[in-house]
This record gives C-alpha cells, sequence and structure tokens, in this order.
C-alpha cells in the first residue's frame, strides 16, 4: 500500500497519522495521545458517511470500523499501520513509557480491565445504546433492551465496586485503562440511557466519569475528529 491514504494525505509524514472520529472508541485514541503529548495529525473518518469503506483506509482496518494510527517512527524506527484502539492504546503507552505501570504485576492488572472494556462495557453499552435509543421501534418485543439495559446495570455494578474510594481503575495512578472505560460510560449521555440504567445509583462511576472529562487534556482529546469541525 501507499505511505499514507491518497484520501487523507499526511501534511506532516514524520508524526503520528491518527485516523478516527470522536466515538467512544475514538476518543480513547484521542484522549491518549493529548495525556501523553506525543505530537500527532488527525484525520477525520466520518463512520455516518461510510468513510470506514474506502479502499485505502481498509489497508490500514479491514474491520472497516475506527481507530486507526500510522507511525513512521515505531518499532526499531520502521513504519507500523494498527487498528483496534486497546491495543493502540497498549502502543502507545508502551511507546512514551506513560499510563502503563512498569511493575509487572501492577502492568498486568491494568491490561485486564483494559480488555474488560473491549469484552464487555464497550460491547454491552454499545447494544443497549442501540436497542434503547435506535432500535425502539424497530423490534416487536422489548428482549433487546432488556437484555441489554441488565448487563449494563451489571457492569456498571462491577465499576462501581472497582471505584470504592479511589479515584481512577487502577487506585491513585491514571491508565489507559481509564481512557479504555471512562469514553464509554460518558456514551451514556448520548445514549439518553441514565434514567433507564438507573445510573444514580452508581455514585462513583458516575463521579469517576466527571473527574476524568475535567482533566483539560481529556477534553480537548474528546473533541478530534468532531464531524462538525
Amino acid at each position: 500500500m501507499s505511505n499514507f491514504p491518497k484520501r487523507w494525505p499526511a501534511k506532516n509524514p514524520d508524526i503520528l497519522q491518527l485516523y478516527s472520529m470522536a466515538t467512544p472508541n475514538g476518543q480513547k485514541v484521542g484522549i491518549m495521545l493529548e495525556e501523553t503529548g506525543l505530537p500527532y495529525e488527525a484525520h477525520l473518518i466520518n463512520i455516518m458517511n461510510d468513510d470506514q469503506f474506502d479502499e485505502d483506509y481498509l489497508k490500514l482496518n479491514p474491520n472497516n470500523k475506527i481507530p486507526a494510527i500510522i507511525d513512521p517512527n515505531g518499532p526499531g524506527g520502521e513504519r507500523i499501520a494498527m487498528m483496534e484502539s486497546g491495543a493502540i492504546l497498549m502502543y502507545l503507552a508502551e511507546k512514551t513509557g506513560k499510563f502503563l505501570p512498569t511493575d509487572p504485576a501492577k502492568r498486568w492488572e491494568t491490561l485486564q480491565w483494559v480488555f474488560f472494556q473491549a469484552a464487555h462495557v464497550g460491547p454491552m453499552f454499545g447494544q443497549f445504546g442501540h436497542f434503547y435509543k435506535f432500535a425502539a421501534d424497530k423490534t416487536t418485543d422489548s428482549y433487546g433492551v432488556d437484555r441489554y439495559t441488565g448487563e449494563s446495570k451489571r457492569i456498571l455494578g462491577v465499576l462501581e465496586q472497582r471505584l470504592k474510594d479511589q479515584a481512577w481503575i487502577m487506585g491513585d495512578e491514571l491508565t489507559i485503562a481509564d481512557m479504555a472505560i471512562a469514553p464509554w460510560v460518558k456514551a451514556l449521555d448520548f445514549y439518553e440511557g441514565h434514567e433507564a440504567l438507573d445510573t444514580d445509583s452508581y455514585n462513583n462511576v458516575m463521579q469517576y466519569c466527571e473527574r476524568f472529562y475535567a482533566r483539560p487534556a481529556v477534553e480537548k482529546g474528546s473533541q478530534v475528529c468532531q464531524p462538525n469541525r
């Protein structure tokens, strides 16, 4: 493939290139880049306009999802292209030496929460949003919304317990686990799902999300690749 997608040419090809949109998964990487201070160039992949099916973009992410990155300064100084937001977070943490504990036990504990987000928080919250907000008039029964409402509440309960008496998923240390999880909690605003999920009863989680988005770098990173920009 060419070095960069033709439709989204790099103005500065010597720095990391981000291809994304400010969805929960897209926000993860924008936030990580702002928090680390790593130079990057952002390109909007507007999934509402099917940009993710562009031939060149599919060479970056054959799963036609966002985000993806190209780092011209990857391992060994070689170019690397990556997909999957969780893997990108791990890569950027290793590259910068930030937001992933160096202690082996803490490192693995952090990574398990990244995988918890990828396997549970994102898929279940996303399905809740789909059935609750977008498919409410497209189904003949309440099975879908009931199932994913219940599962989302269960996951919120797991997070509520984890965040008891601590600021972040890993205690006092902000990590990529928070950058993975918090954007999906914030997505409940977009899904207009707080009442249905009774989020007032998950006070630790809601305060955690507010605390995360009060960070200037988080606020800036969450706006990267907004469609109206």
